[in-house]
Order: C-alpha cells, then sequence, then structure tokens
C-alpha cells in the first residue's frame, strides 16, 4: 500500500488560491518563503513516504496496555524517534521556545502528509502542538519555560483532557476536582476519558493539560479552569523527577485508529495529582478554545488527508484488477476496471471532494495566519471573522465526506475491498472518528448557524457568496458555462439558506437547528465549488504559457468541471430539506421513534 504524497496538488493549492507568498511576507515568518516551503514539502513527503506509511497497516495491530503502562504500536517508537531528531514536532511551535515558527498554511500542507501516511501516529504531534499553542498563550512565563522548550523539541508530548463518563462534549457537567496547596501548586482527582496518547512509551514525559474545578467555582462551563499536569514531576534543574499520581487504568478497544492509543485516565488515586494553574482560575474554557481553531482545522485536515491516501489505493487498484470487456466494445477481452464508467464516476467523486477540501482548507489556514499577524487590525479581524466562519464547515464537510470517500474506495474494490488483508478498510474504519472528536458535526453546525451566522446577521456568510458569485460571473465570461451556471444556482440557494437562518434561529430555534447539518454540508459543496472554480480560471490562463504542465492543468479544470456538474446539484436538494422540510425532523413524538 505505497503512499504517494500529491505534491502538484499541494503546491497548486498552496501557492495559487491560498497565497502562500502572500503569507511569508506577513510580520514574524521572515525566514519563510515559497522555496523554503517548497524544500520542507519535498522532505515531508521523504518521511510520510519512507517512514510513517509503511508502518500505518502493522500500526493496526494497536498500543498495548499493561499494569497502567502503554506500549505503542510496533514501529511506532522508532518512527517517532526519527520524527524527532528531524526537528519536524516543532514546525509551527514558536521560535523563542525551539521551534521554527512556520505559518499554519505551511504547517496544513505538511500535516496533510503526515495523516494521509498514519493518521493514527499523527495524532501524537497534533495534540502536543495543540497543548503548545494553550501554554504559550495563556501560562505564566516561568511554566513556559519549563515545557515548552522540552515539547516543541519532541521530547515530552502532550495531550487534551477535556471529557469525562458522565459529560460527553457538556463540558458544564466536568466534576475532577483541583485542591490548592501549600506550594502554590494544586492536588486534581478525577478521571478523563477519550485521551488521545494519554499514555505511551515514545517520548520521556507527557504533559497533560485537564480541565477541573476549583473548590469554591461556580456552577456549569464559568467554573472550569485549566491544569498541567505531567506524567512525570519535573525537578529546578529540569531534570524529571518522581512518578505523578496519575495512571492509564485502561485502553479503549475502537473501530479503528487502533495504533493512537484512547486512555482512560485517573488523576489523584493516592495524594492528588500535582498540577499547576494556567493563567487565571475559572477561564480553563476559555483558554481551550485558543487552541480549538487550531484542533478543528487539525481535523479537517485529517479528513481530507485519510480520503486522499484511500483515493490512491483505490486509482491503484482499479488501473490493476482486469474484469469484463469494456461497455460498448466488441472485444471480449477484460479491461481494467478503470476503463468501466461507474468506476470512473466512483474515481471522479472522490478525487473532486478532496481538492475542493484541500483548497478550501488552506484557505482558511491562511485566514488564521492573517488573522494572526496581519498588521492592519481591520484585515486581521475581517480574517479572524472569516476563519470562525470557515473552521466548522471544514471540519465538518471535509470528515463527513471521509466517512462516503472511504466507503467509496471499498466499493471500487468491490469484494476484495472487504477483506482487510486488502488494506483499504483500514482507511474506512480510521476516518470513522473525524467526524467525532472534537465535536461532533452537529456541534460544529449548531455552532456555524449560532455564533458564525445569527450573531452577526449573516454578514461573512454573504460576503463569501458575494466573492463566489464574482467567481461565477468569470467563469462564465471564461467560456465554463455549465460549472458557472450550476456554481450560480447554488450560491441563490445558499443565500436563501441564510436568510431562513436569520428568520428562525432566534424565533424558532428547533427549526434552524433541525437543518443546521444540511445547512453546513450545503455550505462545504458551495464554498468546494468556488475554490475549484478558481482553480479552473487559474488553469486556463497558465495553460497559455509556452511550458505549461497541459496535462496538470487540464485536469484541473476537469475536475473543477466535475465537481460543478455532479456535486453542486446536490445543493438543491439540501437546501430543499432546510427551507421546506426541517419541520419534519421534529414531527414524531419521542415515544414514536
Amino acid at each position: 500500500m505505497i503512499y504517494h504524497a500529491p505534491i502538484k496538488d499541494i503546491r497548486f493549492a498552496l501557492n495559487e488560491l491560498a497565497d502562500l507568498a502572500a503569507i511569508c511576507g506577513l510580520p514574524g515568518y521572515g525566514e519563510c518563503s515559497v522555496e523554503l516551503t517548497d524544500a520542507v514539502l519535498e522532505e515531508g513527503a521523504k518521511f510520510a513516504e519512507g517512514v510513517l506509511a509503511p508502518i500505518n497497516k502493522q500500526g493496526d495491530q494497536g498500543a498495548k496496555w499493561k499494569d497502567g503502562e502503554v506500549t505503542a504500536a510496533p514501529g511506532f517508537k522508532d518512527a517517532w524517534r526519527q520524527y524527532v531528531e528531524s526537528g519536524w514536532v516543532g514546525l509551527r511551535a514558536p521560535e523563542e521556545y525551539g521551534g521554527q515558527g512556520m505559518p499554519a498554511l505551511v504547517a496544513a500542507a505538511v500535516e496533510e502528509m503526515w495523516c494521509s501516511s498514519n493518521l493514527a501516529f499523527s495524532l501524537a504531534p497534533l495534540l502536543t502542538l495543540g497543548a503548545v499553542e494553550a501554554i504559550h498563550h495563556h501560562a505564566s512565563d516561568e511554566l513556559k519555560s519549563v515545557y515548552l522548550p522540552m515539547m516543541a523539541s519532541g521530547q515530552w508530548t502532550g495531550t487534551m483532557n477535556l471529557t469525562e463518563p458522565q459529560a460527553g462534549s457538556d463540558l458544564a457537567q466536568v466534576r475532577t476536582r483541583a485542591t490548592p496547596a501549600a506550594d502554590g501548586s494544586y492536588r486534581v482527582s478525577g478521571q478523563k476519558i477519550f485521551i488521545t496518547w494519554g499514555e505511551h512509551d515514545m517520548a520521556e514525559n507527557i504533559v497533560h493539560l485537564v480541565l477541573a474545578r476549583l473548590p469554591d467555582a461556580p456552577a456549569g462551563v464559568k467554573g472550569i479552569s485549566l491544569f498541567i499536569v505531567p506524567k512525570f514531576l519535573v525537578k529546578a534543574d529540569g531534570s524529571l523527577g518522581a512518578r505523578n499520581d496519575v495512571r492509564c487504568v485502561s485502553l479503549e478497544h475502537k473501530l479503528g485508529i487502533h495504533g493512537s492509543p484512547t486512555a482512560v485516565m485517573s488523576f489523584g488515586d493516592n495524594d492528588g495529582a500535582v498540577g499547576y494553574l494556567v493563567g487565571e482560575p475559572n477561564k480553563g474554557l476559555n483558554y481551550m478554545f485558543t487552541m480549538m481553531n487550531h484542533a478543528r482545522l487539525g481535523v479537517g485536515i485529517e479528513g481530507v488527508a485519510v480520503s486522499e491516501r484511500a483515493y490512491q489505493k483505490a486509482v491503484e487498484y482499479a488501473r490493476d484488477r482486469v474484469q469484463s470487456r469494456a461497455v460498448g466494445s466488441p472485444d471480449p477481452a477484460g479491461v481494467a476496471i478503470i476503463r468501466h464508467p461507474d468506476v470512473r464516476r466512483m474515481l471522479m467523486t472522490m478525487r473532486a471532494q478532496i481538492e475542493a477540501q484541500r483548497a478550501l482548507t488552506f484557505y482558511a489556514a491562511a485566514a488564521l495566519d492573517r488573522a494572526a499577524r496581519h498588521p492592519v487590525a481591520d484585515e486581521a479581524a475581517r480574517n479572524q471573522a472569516l476563519l470562525n466562519f470557515l473552521i466548522p464547515i471544514v471540519k465538518g464537510w471535509n470528515t463527513e465526506q471521509a466517512n462516503e470517500i472511504t466507503s467509496l474506495a471499498i466499493q471500487v474494490h468491490g469484494g476484495m475491498g472487504y477483506i482487510e488483508e486488502t488494506g483499504v478498510a483500514q482507511y474506512y474504519r480510521d476516518a470513522r472518528i473525524t467526524a467525532i472528536y472534537e465535536g461532533t458535526t452537529g456541534i460544529q453546525a449548531l455552532d456555524l448557524i449560532g455564533r458564525k451566522t445569527a450573531m452577526d446577521q449573516g454578514a461573512v456568510a454573504r460576503a463569501l457568496l458575494a466573492e463566489a458569485q464574482s467567481t461565477a460571473n468569470k467563469l462564465q465570461a471564461a467560456g465554463f458555462d455549465s460549472a458557472a451556471g450550476n456554481l450560480s444556482a447554488a450560491i441563490a440557494d445558499a443565500e436563501r439558506c441564510v436568510a431562513f437562518i436569520l428568520e428562525t434561529f432566534g424565533a424558532q430555534p428547533q427549526l434552524a437547528a433541525a437543518g443546521s447539518v444540511p445547512f453546513l454540508k450545503l455550505m462545504g459543496i458551495v464554498l468546494g465549488g468556488w475554490q475549484l472554480g478558481r482553480a479552473a480560471l487559474i488553469a486556463k490562463e497558465k495553460l497559455q504559457d509556452a511550458d505549461a504542465d497541459s496535462d496538470f492543468l487540464n485536469a484541473k479544470i476537469i475536475t473543477a468541471r466535475f465537481f460543478a456538474e455532479h456535486l453542486l446539484p446536490q445543493v438543491s436538494g439540501l437546501a430543499a430539506a432546510i427551507l421546506n422540510g426541517a419541520d419534519s425532523a421534529l414531527a414524531l413524538d419521542d415515544s414514536q421513534f
């Protein structure tokens, strides 16, 4: 199961659609350039293809738990050693703590390759960087100096400890307690579940970020504080001391991502786990949300990445598998199934969505960089609002469609796809979690219609749709009639749905909520079609160059056309469900289900 990093596609999306050169020119990214990014991508591709991809299948055997200790899946510990020695952990970590401080856009491109080549492995650095983000923004200088250099280097890893057995996504129900100690630290006690890479043997130490309540904390989410709770305590000289009172009591038996240990963590079974308050009391949830855009963008990357891996496997199989004569051919000889129209339809359905998702994801990553670094305050604020709107779409749409795309990969394989030895079933199993963690699709959709659409009266949504309509007009002028017409029709449907949400969110919130996931998917398709429309226009212009890569550029145009003709028409059905059928989702009495 060879993985080939799609370098040319990634570069096109980075340079032509996300404007990498402009991002590298932002203040604080002085070392970044298009040329340096090319070199980073080439080296990242080598590592993904040569180190991570070969151990993906054996990683499916899973990590092992025994007496509170966890042994990483076969090959993972050595791969982590190489990953750390190559400096990949610190790619977007702060420079002042030993990281390279690269833009989120560049990191997103490299992270796609990690996630495609080995999704389970990739979660360890992604969680570590999320923890680095929270500590960097909110912890004291003393805590930063102790933890960030070791985490940025990869010598220590990081986790997020939010969920509890009784709480799930409702963090208002968090019961883990933190009691002040005489030395200024705290003693943390409680249990957390679903902790990705919560225990393992790859790194020297594990830094847990834990949500807990102080004794006098108010009820609900306003009473949650954030604590650093290390696996091993850190001495004054920076060396590791005694084992903290925190342990892994079990690992979950999961559908997929077996190589990523999902731990049940127990804090304070004896004297209390030593923890250190991050920032101010009772602001822990706000601090966690600092890393949420990064985390949800990361999960969106996982969605497109595992889809890319499944697509490559499906194409490989379709080229090799010979079955049945070509449709309409008098020659009885069998042909490779890639020549059968329905197989081609499935492959194009996968390919078109992957390219649209990659483009939209990189577009969002560029907005993240502009929001953080743009020197003009109004432009930074505009990009922050844009990012906030795009994140639930990138996270929700990419991951929902990953379930469909990886399923199509199995379908291309026929019965062989259902056999584990073929390998494609692993991608289907691995993809399933992505639409659940970091907030389910339903949670993303409620966020999209509420905080991201209703609260600003649809301003960002309408601005994006106006940009998309401008692209549709250019497509029409360039002779892409069907793409232009279908994109314009989809935009009109999206505008009607935005108006519907604004009308119903306050007066009939259940009605708006019933159509929220269809709205999220609708916006993903529309904005994905917009990005591919832009790609088609750029490709057509570049075809005029004497040294143009005509095969590659023509493929961009054909892919955009397929998306416009096969996927954009889905918008009308989603819009009808939102505008005319949302109430039917609420019609049955609870007892009738």
